[in-house]
């Protein structure tokens, strides 16, 4: 396999990993949160968190570009204030991806963790735990098919993502060139070869992530719709 293959794919795979973390660490919070609070405010507030779901990428991008770009009122700020610059790095890309990716992970865990039976917190309560011992002991184990499929949904759409990414960290051969990036790029080259490897490898990764959530998904249970 070329350097113009390797090179891309494992900058792929540390910006998809990265920002899965990202996007798992606040999704499974956020989810936790949004779980069994059916009220109007939650509605609005489920809303607009996944928006990306549904926002063209290229808008999503611009609209990081106005809050993290040099001009932002985030961007100007972290450069100013702590020499951090976001755009046309692979630190960007990250934000992008982990933006992008974050509904998957959020949806995920707020089903999963409003199917985990209310009973069987309210049993641990009464036995003398807490709401730590609660949530890690009872509510995570019960819910931890659904939001691993979740965040392996986040893996593959951040893996593959392009819009977004293209727009705030450019396509820097090496530094920001993702697969994704790099397939466009191969094909606007006429490099052929190149862009078949390239979708070969993305196709690969995103079918046995997609396999793997399914296998993952948690099972329905009798009686309920």
């Amino acid at each position: 396999m070329s350097s113009d293959a390797i090179v891309p794919l494992l900058l792929t795979l540390k910006v998809a990993s990265l920002a899965t973390l990202f996007a798992s660490i606040v999704g499974i919070t956020i989810g936790k949160a949004l779980g069994r609070r059916r009220t109007f405010a939650r509605d609005v507030a489920e809303s607009l968190l996944t928006l990306p779901l549904v926002l063209p990428p290229t808008v999503l991008g611009y609209y990081l570009l106005v809050v993290v770009g040099r001009r932002g009122w985030i961007g100007s700020w972290l450069e100013d204030t702590l020499g951090i610059r976001l755009v046309f790095t692979w630190q960007g890309a990250v934000l992008a991806a982990a933006i992008v990716a974050f509904p998957f992970v959020c949806k995920s865990a707020r089903a999963a963790f409003e199917n985990v039976d209310v009973q069987l917190e309210q049993a641990a309560r009464v036995l003398g735990l807490g709401a730590a011992a609660v949530f890690f002991r009872i509510t995570l184990p019960l819910a931890w098919r659904g939001i691993l499929a979740g965040v392996l949904l986040a893996f593959a759409r951040a893996f593959g993502e392009f819009g977004a990414t293209l727009m705030v960290a450019g396509s820097i051969p090496g530094r920001t060139q993702t697969l994704s990036i790099a397939v466009y790029e191969a094909v606007q080259a006429g490099q052929d070869d190149l862009a078949n490897l390239l979708v070969l490898l993305t196709s690969t990764a995103c079918i046995a992530v997609l396999l793997l959530a399914g296998r993952l998904a948690p099972a329905r249970i009798p009686g309920r719709s």
